[in-house]
C-alpha cells in the first residue's frame, strides 16, 4: 500500500490500463492494486492477479463506493473513449470522458487522493504549429476527444489552484502495444501493421504514406506515467498537462522498418475518415518541459521499437496466443 492507501485503474481493461495495472502490481503488490472496467472483459491476468471491479466512472455513486471500500488514496484515471469511436459516438465521448473526471476530481478534492490523468495530442488541433509543437500553443481541436481533453486539462488545473488537488497528466502520443490490441485510435495503424503482418503478411493502412505523427512504445509510456506521479511535488509545474514525446515516423517508414524483419510484407493505403483527424495532430512534440522538470527520458526508437514488437508478437502467434 502507498503512504496514502491503495492504488484504483479505471479504463483498466484498455491498452493502457492493463499494462499499467500490471506495472503497479509490481510494484505496490497485487492486492493493492485495484483494476476497474466496465463494458471490456478483463483478461485472465488481470482479473487473476488482483482485486477487479466494475463501474461506470461518470456515476459518482458507484465511483464512490469502491474508493470507500477500497481505501483507495491514489487513482489512475484512463477511462475514455478514444478519438475514432468518439466522432462517432460524440455525447457519449463527451459523458464518459468529462462527467468520469469530473467524479473523480470531485472525490479526490474530498479525500484528499492524488490523481493521474492521461491527456493526448488529440488537445492540438489545424491552427496549431504541428513542426516540435510547443508545450503551451494553440488548443483548438476539431474532434469531440480533442475537445473533451482540454477541457479536461483545464478542469484538472483547476482542481489543482482552487482545491490543491495534486493532479498530474501527460499528453500522450500515438501508444504501440504487444499486449491489447487497437480499441479505436487514429494512431491504431501503427499497431495493427504487426498484426496483419505476422497473420497475412499485407495490410490496408487508414492514413497516407507520409502523414507523419508523433508515436511512443508502451514501456516508455509507463515508464513516464510513473515517473510522473512519483516526481516531488515540487517538480510537478505544469497541473495542465505535460507535453511527452519519444519518435515520430509514417506509415511507409513504419513499413520500410518492418520490411527489415519480414521483407515479403506488402503495405496498401486506403485513407478514411480518420485521414482528417491525423492531418490536424502535431508531427512532432516539445518535450522539454517534461524533461527538464522531472527528468523524463524515452528508451525506444523506431528500430528498437519495430524489433521488440516484431519479437513478442511472433511468440504468441507461434504459442497459439493469437489468431
Amino acid at each position: 500500500m502507498t503512504k496514502s492507501g491503495r492504488v484504483l485503474v479505471t479504463g483498466a481493461t484498455g491498452q493502457i490500463g492493463s499494462e499499467l495495472v500490471t506495472a503497479l502490481r509490481n510494484k505496490y503488490g497485487n492486492d493493492e492494486v485495484v483494476a476497474v472496467g466496465h463494458n471490456r472483459q478483463p483478461s485472465e491476468t488481470l482479473r487473476n492477479s488482483g482485486p477487479f471491479e466494475v463501474a461506470d466512472t461518470s456515476d459518482k455513486k458507484q465511483l464512490t463506493a469502491i474508493i470507500e471500500k477500497r481505501d483507495i488514496g491514489i487513482v489512475y484515471h484512463l477511462a475514455s473513449l478514444l478519438s475514432a469511436v468518439g466522432e462517432k459516438h460524440p455525447q457519449l465521448a463527451w459523458q464518459v470522458n468529462m462527467e468520469g473526471l469530473y467524479n473523480v476530481l470531485d472525490l479526490a478534492m474530498e479525500r484528499g487522493i492524488q490523481v493521474f490523468w492521461p491527456s493526448s495530442i488529440a488537445v492540438f488541433g489545424p491552427d496549431t504549429p504541428r513542426v516540435n509543437t510547443p508545450q503551451n500553443t494553440i488548443m483548438i481541436p476539431n474532434t469531440i476527444y480533442g475537445v473533451s481533453k482540454v477541457a479536461g486539462e483545464l478542469l484538472c488545473n483547476y482542481y489543482f489552484l482552487k482545491y490543491g488537488v495534486d493532479v498530474r497528466s501527460l499528453r500522450y502520443p500515438g501508444i504501440i502495444s504487444s499486449e491489447t490490441p487497437p480499441s479505436g485510435g487514429t494512431t491504431d495503424y501503427a499497431v495493427e501493421i504487426f498484426y496483419e503482418a505476422l497473420k497475412k503478411k499485407k495490410y490496408v493502412c487508414f492514413l497516407r504514406d507520409d502523414t507523419v505523427l508523433p508515436m511512443m512504445y508502451m514501456p516508455d509510456c509507463i515508464k513516464a506515467t510513473l515517473d510522473l506521479m512519483g516526481a516531488e511535488q515540487s517538480r510537478v509545474r505544469c497541473r495542465t498537462s505535460y507535453n511527452l514525446a519519444a519518435m515520430s515516423f509514417s506509415p511507409k517508414e513504419l513499413v520500410a522498418e518492418v520490411n527489415q524483419h519480414m521483407p515479403e510484407f506488402k503495405c496498401e493505403y486506403a485513407p478514411d475518415f480518420r485521414q482528417k483527424i491525423a492531418d490536424s495532430w502535431p508531427m512532432s512534440i516539445d518535450d522539454r518541459e517534461a524533461r527538464k522538470d522531472w527528468g523524463w527520458q524515452p528508451a525506444h526508437d523506431l528500430a528498437a521499437m519495430t524489433d521488440d514488437m516484431i519479437k513478442r508478437l511472433s511468440k504468441k502467434f507461434e504459442a497459439g496466443l493469437l489468431s
